[in-house]
């Protein structure tokens, strides 16, 4: 979710009812050697709390200092370890789910942040089920963690060989959560409030997390929240009440000048407007402009344009 879950987006998953927020994750090397470079993602607003910071890296000593600094600064409710990103270049630093297959050095990793902020945050983890299929090692890697005094695991139910590719393993993560102690989030093909009541009815789960289904549709955090509160499905938000959220947006990023002028941040948002607009009418015309956006009014001529398709 790097380049996904910034301060803009993540404001507006909590304004439709994320309970606990995310920041990106970032390289506790980059915390310590250019950390004016790498602030911005780990910034927050009270509004968004609670709220946790996610940390990557191999070495325990220096991740710990890390986490110190961004304790120092910021305050977060608590630091998260990422043990389960697939990106290659995140993996060939010995970051990420590469450390799945080391659980020494995981473990050392997960003690030296421990150790390091006792008493000031708690620190919790995010894993997937094994390297590949043939090293399925959640349950054992989740036992690690808390014997390392981890205090939540976040279970992402593929290995990392598979990528964001085939189903999500609720079985692997139903196990890991019955094997600890401490609270296991299920995650993994969590796309509507149905999908996140089953889970929650047929696992043994203390909650979920929901990550690329809210890319386009953040609505899903309301829509989960009526069907566990009340059983109940809202319908989906109409199309002019989706392009208002995408212009808020696109709007809130452009005046934070956080990613530079209108014209770059639109260039960087390009891929986000795709997302948003999956399922639109005319599609497939739509993204071919979103492609090519370079400021607010073209964007605004195109919600005009899709719900004009829509009323028409």
């Amino acid at each position: 979710m790097a380049g996904v879950t910034d301060y803009i987006f993540r404001g507006l998953c909590k304004e439709m009812g994320a309970d606990v927020l995310v920041t990106e994750f970032v390289s506790a090397e980059g915390i310590l050697q250019a950390d004016a470079r790498t602030r911005k993602y780990t910034e927050f607003s009270e509004a968004q709390r609670p709220v946790g910071v996610q940390l990557f890296g191999a070495d325990g000593q220096r991740m710990g200092e890390a986490a110190r600094k961004i304790i120092a600064r910021q305050q977060p409710d608590f630091i998260d370890l990422n043990f389960g990103c697939p990106v290659n270049k995140v993996v060939a630093r010995n970051g990420g789910s590469s450390l799945l297959k080391d659980a020494d050095l995981l473990a050392a990793v997960a003690d030296g942040v421990v150790s390091a902020v006792a008493g000031q945050v708690p620190v919790t983890a995010k894993i997937r089920i094994g390297w590949d299929t043939q090293s399925v090692n959640a349950v054992a890697i989740a036992q690690t963690l808390v014997n390392c005094g981890v205090q939540a695991i976040a279970v992402h139910g593929r290995t990392r060989a598979q990528g964001y590719g085939g189903a999500a393993d609720w079985d692997v993560i139903d196990a890991v959560a019955r094997a600890v102690a401490v609270p296991v989030i299920g995650n993994g093909d969590l796309a509507s409030g149905a999908d996140v009541a089953r889970r929650r009815r047929e696992t043994a789960v203390a909650g979920v997390m929901i990550g690329r289904a809210a890319m386009g549709n953040p609505w899903v955090f309301q829509e989960a929240r009526q069907v566990l509160e009340n059983g109940a499905t809202a319908p989906p938000p109409l199309l002019d009440a989706r392009w208002t959220l995408i212009l808020r947006h696109c709007r809130l990023a452009v005046d934070s000048d956080r990613y530079g002028n209108e014209r770059q941040t639109l260039t960087a948002m390009r891929s986000r407007l795709m997302a948003y607009c999956k399922g639109f009418p005319g599609a497939k015309e739509l993204r071919q402009k979103l492609c090519q956006v370079t400021a607010l009014a073209e964007i605004e001529d195109l919600a005009a344009f899709s719900i004009g398709i829509e009323e028409g």
